[in-house]
């Protein structure tokens, strides 16, 4: 095992071991010990075509033989055309890519983007954003702005840009119940708060049209992101779709507003793109968002040095043919019935609220009494725990807290590689029903 202080390494985090990880095949990772582990979220959310395809580090090598980097300032080259190519082709209703390294990078210039938008346009009044609470939609300082998650927060209040809330459409937790009227299920709360803020000072909406960690993969009720787009519309607002953990294949369409038929203006994508073997984001955007920048300053004013980079663009292109040449998106669906129904043999165990998703992408919510949706005391520490079990049993998943009110509430997210089995699904549920055993034992003892 390794941990701080022993190593040079500075670990996400400094009061845990770490067992090393020496190789990866398909689903699963091995450890320097001979311990497997079922990867049953894909690290986080990224490995969506398995570890060890080769062929995807032989393109970049292919690539890096005749050209690493070049900046972006001065050339274009053959992987960055290829990947946007896909990407457009690939994202209903989107024209052009920026492509980038992280989804916090995507997230951060694609609310630059709106905002350059406006002022290139002659109406620099729009300014303000609107979000989601709970959201998350990265770390850098402004998309943690965007994001409503109060523990990554707590440090940085006095650097945060001030963002308008809406609540988001959790049905789980939202006290409608169903109701058919309900503001923040409907999508008529984003209509209110750009009433209430001024159409003329907002310059972007912006959501997960599937739930990441944050909601735990809720899924918005039927219509909902239509109602968006046409608010969107009628108030002259960019709709941001913020992707980069429910795209890429993963919810069984390309991007997740194809399933309700929408087009968002702006659309970032991340994880899945390049399957973990380098990192790579995109912006995408409709033309009609970025011609004013092209009649005016000329360039979006967001400059990243490996913006564009040949080689990870590489690692993205193979990636997409191979999810296109196996057919992983219908793929994702299909699995995607079988994982959740297989899930729904959790709803029975103790601690187990609720368990929702789309595709190979699902949350599982942890509460201390299943009739009334009562959250664990946060010092039970329930998904960490889980998180902790699962892991010793050979099960790599991951874990959300907060959500309930901003400090309470416990869940985890399962999402597979696109590759998996049926058989590995049953040994997700079997591995999964014995960790929550622990963890509940470890729970009542604590309270």
């Amino acid at each position: 095992m390794h941990r701080y202080p022993d190593s040079p390494v500075f670990y996400r985090s400094l009061v845990r071991e770490y067992p090393r990880a020496v190789r990866g095949r398909g689903c699963w990772i091995e450890d320097d010990t001979g311990q497997r582990y079922l990867d049953a979220v894909g690290g986080a959310f990224v490995a969506s075509i398995g570890h060890g395809v080769t062929e995807i580090g032989e393109a970049m090598a292919r690539q890096a033989g005749r050209l690493a980097y070049v900046n972006g300032t001065a050339f274009t080259h053959d992987a960055v055309e290829e990947l946007a190519g896909r990407l457009v082709r690939l994202t209903p209703g989107m024209d052009r890519a920026y492509i980038l390294g992280s989804g916090s990078e995507a997230v951060e210039a694609a609310l630059k983007l709106a905002r350059q938008h406006w002022v290139e346009r002659g109406r620099p009044g729009k300014h303000r954003v609107i979000a989601l609470e709970p959201s998350y939609h990265g770390n850098t300082l402004l998309a943690l702005s965007a994001s409503a998650r109060p523990h990554y927060r707590a440090y940085w209040p006095e650097w945060l840009a001030d963002i308008t809330r809406i609540p988001a459409p959790y049905a789980y937790r939202c006290a409608c119940r169903g109701d058919a009227g309900c503001p923040a299920c409907t999508g008529d709360a984003l209509e209110d708060a750009i009433r209430r803020e001024g159409a003329e000072r907002i310059a972007a909406f912006i959501m997960e049209p599937v739930g990441g960690s944050s909601t735990g993969a809720s899924i918005p009720r039927d219509g909902y992101l239509q109602r968006i787009r046409e608010l969107c519309d009628h108030y002259d607002v960019l709709f941001i779709a913020d992707e980069v953990l429910c795209g890429a294949g993963r919810t069984g369409t390309w991007v997740a507003t194809q399933a309700e038929g929408v087009v968002p203006d702006i659309t970032t994508l991340g994880k899945g793109i390049a399957g973990g073997y380098a990192p790579v984001s995109a912006v995408l955007a409709r033309d009609a968002v970025i011609e004013p920048i092209a009649r005016g300053s000329g360039a979006l004013l967001h400059a990243q040095t490996f913006s564009h980079h040949a080689v990870t663009c590489a690692a993205a292109v193979a990636t997409i043919d191979y999810i296109e040449h196996h057919r992983l998106v219908s793929r994702c669906q299909a699995m995607g019935g079988v994982l959740h129904q297989r899930l729904d043999r959790l709803r029975s165990l103790p601690g187990v609220g609720d368990v929702r998703g789309r595709g190979l992408l699902a949350g599982v919510e942890f509460v201390a009494d299943a009739g009334t949706r009562a959250t664990f005391p946060r010092r039970a520490r329930v998904a960490e725990r889980f998180t902790r079990n699962a892991q010793d049993e050979g099960l790599i998943v991951w874990p959300n807290t907060g959500h309930a009110d901003g400090e309470h509430g416990d869940l985890v997210m399962l999402a597979p590689p696109y590759i998996i089995e049926e058989r590995e699904i049953d040994e997700i549920v079997a591995r999964f029903s014995r960790a929550l055993g622990r963890t509940m034992a470890e729970a009542a003892a604590t309270a």
